[in-house]
């Protein structure tokens, strides 16, 4: 009996490992050996809506400035990101990708609305320059929620002064309203993986955007697993699928999509997940190359660059 449970459980295994054996499991735990942001940034990724906390300093007064009315909404210029919706105190305001529009729903509670505060509808108008419907959506709790173009509209808690836009794309599924109700800063850039020749590098891919494209260290393909997670993603942004048609100089066995813990989706080559750094300001930049020993730009064959090329 014990011989005939002990082959069960070994052949279970076995199946486990055949079904991720694509691209690896899933460990998710959490590092923080990752280079900072530079001086300066003013759009960042961060912790989704992050377990522990992290939904400001607490104060009474800022509480109530966060879940106060928008009054009359304006249109701002963020540096990176372009135009964005602001309510009468110049604070950022955000749509979240898991809501819905049509019909108008809110699927951000409890711990998520402390991080991300529903902005309660009435005294809200539309200064000119916005043309979203302002319009509101009943929420669970039955308190009425501001929406624009159908999008429920939320403040950010670690936006603690106006013109922050540190919610700029949390998670993958946080933006900024744009003044038509959409995602701002969502430009239609060819999507791809490319190489380029880089003169200290050799050759090294890039994405669509031309942007170079690092791997880190503490990640693994096998057994899956992504360290680059909380306030790692506020400096290396998870790069986007894309179609195998879109690759150009790199064998496409080697581009696949990986599913991060929060159920978003990723770029991978050779089963790696890779990120571009916001450090990199323009096409060809590789500021992020060699960042704390862990982080390093990827080659045409999908291995780690760590040297420049033989001369």
């Amino acid at each position: 009996m014990n011989k005939l449970r002990h082959a069960s459980l070994a052949g279970a295994a076995i199946t486990v490992m055949m079904l991720t054996a694509a691209c690896g499991g899933g460990d998710s735990s959490t590092k923080d050996d990752y280079g900072k942001a530079p001086a300066g940034s003013s759009s960042k990724i961060g912790e989704g809506y992050g377990a522990g906390g992290g939904y400001g300093s607490g104060d009474s007064s800022q509480t109530q400035a966060k879940n106060a009315p928008a009054k009359e909404m304006t249109v701002r210029e963020a540096p990176g990101i372009g135009s964005v919706v602001a309510d009468s105190a110049g604070m950022t305001l955000y749509r979240f990708d898991k809501d819905t529009a049509q019909p108008p729903a809110s699927t951000c509670d409890g711990d998520c609305a402390k991080a991300w505060p529903p902005v309660p509808a009435g005294d809200a108008t539309a200064a000119s320059g916005i043309g979203a419907t302002v319009g509101e959506v009943k929420r669970a709790d039955g308190t009425k929620q501001l929406t624009l173009a159908g999008w429920p509209v939320y403040r950010y808690a670690k936006d603690t002064a106006p013109g922050d836009t540190k919610g700029q794309g949390v998670g993958g599924t946080w933006s900024a309203f744009a003044p038509d109700g959409k995602k701002a800063g969502a430009k239609p850039a060819a999507a791809g993986v490319s190489v380029a020749d880089n003169p200290a590098l050799g050759k090294i891919l890039v994405d669509g955007q031309g942007r170079t494209l690092y791997r880190f260290a503490k990640d693994s393909a096998w057994p899956m697993k992504f360290a680059c997670t909380g306030t790692c993603l506020e400096t290396w942004k998870p790069a986007e699928p894309v179609e195998k048609s879109a690759v150009r100089g790199v064998p496409e066995k080697l581009i696949t999509t990986v599913t991060r813990p929060d159920g978003t989706e990723q770029l991978a080559v050779d089963c790696w997940p890779v990120y571009w750094f916001t450090g990199d300001k323009k096409p060809g930049d590789t500021a992020g190359q060699g960042k704390q020993g862990l982080w390093f730009a990827v080659n045409d064959q999908g291995k780690k660059v760590t040297s420049a090329p033989a001369a």
